[in-house]
This record gives structure tokens, sequence and C-alpha cells, in this order.
């Protein structure tokens, strides 16, 4: 256990105190406000004041964690043991409030202030302090931690924090469950159209020659299934089952065969929904879309990611806990990999506007297929080494690796074409000794 002294608390504090030593340290904690009883304790001790006391560690505290208001910081990144830091303070043990600066990234308190969204609406990775101070390719909230459990190590050789394992969940999202079946007559003759006037002929012959029988390109659940079961993994499915527009292009809702390929998923693997474009501004939208992915998998329906990761603070969270979600898999940039809250660590969503900690799990990813390929525009050599220096950051800290993929991305179709092992590799690069 870990006694930390603090002159007041609150419920900041509280919040990421038991989310740094409970869920990355896997330790107990316990927070005193009684001086005296800390003085007297022989437990490793960490003292969060500006009062010195001996034989503990001390990280002073800047505030952030004793206010109530959301207000725009002027932050300075610097360096310490080789990790980015910031609020840095006077501190002799650890020279910043690394407390505060831990909430700072795992609340996103920066994504409730004012920013210049792109045209989904998002926040973009290079408006993050993260982006900015090159460290989004960090898990630098279990790095500082890391950091203290060492000193914590060094100060009370009795310490021992309960090492946790790394774990890996793959997700998959099927925005778009077949390249060109069953997509109606109107929706065919249109593409065909399209692709007529785009002189793209060889989009057309692949069509007619799926429409005559040949496998659709992005029918890859078969091949998913296969690798998933040879590296004993268990992936977590997300289906978009919104209406048709711009932005929302699955199969249609009445189509049997889209129909029987969620109930053969849900069957074997868990399902999530993946809550459709315009849904994020309608509640009844995507409680219609929440009840038809339940009735069709017939399945309690418990995990949630939004498509194109469209996350407004806090409105999108508050409609999925009205919704009965408990775990999101939002969390991340389309525009560049990383860590967009900091860690590789899923944490309960801490709501700043209410300032309290909620039970819906944030489950924050760090690789997206379409990031490294249309954003990034990487090769697949280049793809390999970026996800390789990820997962080694994850592996380090002993923290959670989510990947994001598409079954289209796996159909070596289009801009798809040459990707297919990309996938392959990257389970390969996990399980490797």
């Amino acid at each position: 256990m870990i006694l930390l002294y603090t002159p007041k608390t609150s419920t900041r504090l509280e919040y990421i105190i038991k989310f740094l030593f409970n869920d990355i340290l896997r330790t107990d904690h316990k927070i005193v406000t009684d001086k005296s009883v800390f003085k007297l304790s022989d437990l490793p001790k960490v003292n969060y004041s500006n009062e010195g006391i001996e034989n503990c560690l001390q990280i002073i505290p800047t505030g952030l964690l004793f206010e109530k208001s959301i207000l725009q910081k002027k932050i300075t990144v610097s360096n310490w043991e080789g990790q980015k830091i910031f609020f840095e303070t006077s501190g002799k043990d650890i020279p910043f409030d690394l407390f505060a600066a831990s909430f700072y990234l795992v609340s996103r308190y920066e994504e409730y202030l004012p920013f210049s969204s792109d045209q989904h609406g998002r926040f973009e990775a290079n408006q993050s302090l993260a982006g900015q101070n090159g460290f989004l390719y960090d898990p630098i909230v279990d790095q500082w931690v890391c950091t203290l459990s060492k000193l914590l190590k060094e100060k009370f050789p009795k310490f021992e924090s309960c090492n946790r394992e790394f774990k890996y969940i793959p997700t998959i999202d099927v925005d778009n469950a077949y390249a060109y079946l069953y997509k109606g007559t109107v929706r065919t003759i249109g593409a065909t159209m399209r692709d007529l006037f785009k002189l793209d002929f060889n989009e057309n012959i692949k069509r007619f020659q799926t429409l005559k029988g040949e496998k659709d390109p992005y029918d890859t659940y078969g091949y998913l299934d296969a690798i998933h079961k040879k590296y004993e993994v268990e992936p977590i499915w997300f289906f978009l089952v919104g209406n048709y527009n711009t932005y929302d292009k699955n199969l249609p809702l009445d189509n049997v065969t889209f129909q029987e390929l969620i109930k053969e998923i849900s069957e074997k693997a868990e399902v999530g929904i993946h809550p459709s474009y315009e849904s994020n501004k309608d509640f009844d939208q995507l409680k219609k879309e929440f009840d038809y992915l339940s009735g069709i998998s017939k399945r309690s329906i418990a995990k949630s990611r939004q498509h194109y990761l469209k996350l407004l603070f806090t409105k999108t969270y508050q409609n999925l806990i009205d919704l009965g979600i408990k775990e999101d898999y939002t969390l991340g940039y389309s525009t560049d990999i990383g860590f967009r809250a900091g860690t590789c660590t899923p944490f309960n969503f801490y709501d700043l506007y209410n300032e309290k900690e909620t039970e819906l799990k944030i489950y924050p990813f760090q690789i997206m297929d379409v990031t490294l390929n249309e954003y990034l525009k990487l090769n697949v050599d280049e793809a390999i080494e970026r996800i390789r220096d990820i997962i080694n950051k994850v592996k380090e800290v002993k923290g959670t690796f989510i990947s994001l993929w598409h079954n289209e991305s796996l159909s070596d179709h289009g801009h798809w074409q040459g990707w297919e092992p990309v996938y392959k590799k990257m389970l390969e690069i996990i399980f490797e000794n």
C-alpha cells in the first residue's frame, strides 16, 4: 500500500490517484489529511503538499486538482529523466506535478477548451499538447508511473507493486460489409456510372465479376476469423447500422445477408455498436441503432466506437451512458497514431463539467489502418515499423495495445492493394518473444 498525504483532498485528486496507483501500479493506496498519521506510518509514502516532510517522496501540487473550473493553462514542456514533463515545480524528488499532469491528459482537459475542429468537428492530433511537443507516440502517463514506482522502490526497498501483464485487444469496424454485393439496384447503377465517368474500368470489371459470382473483396470475415484463432485472440466487432447517407454507407438494414453476417459473428465474438455519423447529434437515432443491433445479434450490447471517431466532450459520452453502454473504444486520432490520452491503460471517463468520475470505461486505441494508409500515406514497410515502435512502447510499460482495423483494409483491393500482410505482421510483432 502507498500512503498519500494532502492537506485537503478533491474529486479530481481521488480520481487520478486511484487510476495511477490501482490501475497502473496495481497497488492499494490510502489518502490521509492528518499529517501526524502520515509521519508515523512505515508505509511507502508520497507527500502531495508544499511542506517538506522527511522519509517520503514529495510531489508539489500546482493547484489544478483543487480547482472546480476549466481554464486555459499556460504550459511549458521540458525534459526530465528522458521523459517530457509539464507543470514543473521546485520539487527535488519529482520536479513536476505528476498527478496534475496525468489528470490533464487522461481527463482530456484540453478538449474542453476552445479549439479549431476539422470538417467533422473533431479535435485533431496536431492541436494536442502531445502532438505539438513531441510525446504523442509515448504512453507518457504510464512511463511517469513507472519512474514513480522506481523512486518508491529506491526509498522504500520493501515496496512492491503488483506487476501487470501486456494485453492486446483487436477491434474491427464494419463500415461497409461488402464492396459490391447487396447494395440494391439504385446504388449499384449509381456506382457504375460514377466509375465510368472517372474512367475507372477496372472497378467496374471487378464489380460485375463479383455480381456474377466471384467473392466480394470486402468479404474478409473468414480470413480474420482464422488469423484470430491462430493467435488465440478475441476481437471486438463494431457494426455500423445507421441509415444510408453521405458518411454512413453500410448495407440496407433489411438485407437478410447483412443480418445473417451480424448473427454469425455475434455467435463467436463480441459485438459492439458503431454509432453512425448522424447519430452523434441525434440520441433518438442512436437508440434506434442500438435497439436494431441488439435485436439482430440477440446480445446485450455494452461496447461502442463512434463512426469517423466523432467525439465531443462530454455530449458523446453522456449519450452512451444514457444508452447503457459500459465501454467505449473511440479515443484515438484519425490523423495520427499514438496515445491521445497519454496512456495505454483503460480508464473511467471523468466528466469535467460535472466534476465526477463515471462508470463508462474508456479504452484508448493506438493504431488505425486508415491513419497509416490514408492520412500518413505510409508504405507497407513504413507502416509496419511505426506499428512495431508503438507496440514495443506499450510492452515496456505492460499496458494494453488496441488496434483498429476494417474488414475492407484486408481486401487487397483498391487503395488497400498490398496492405493485407500488415495485419499479419502486426500480430507477429505482438506475439514475438
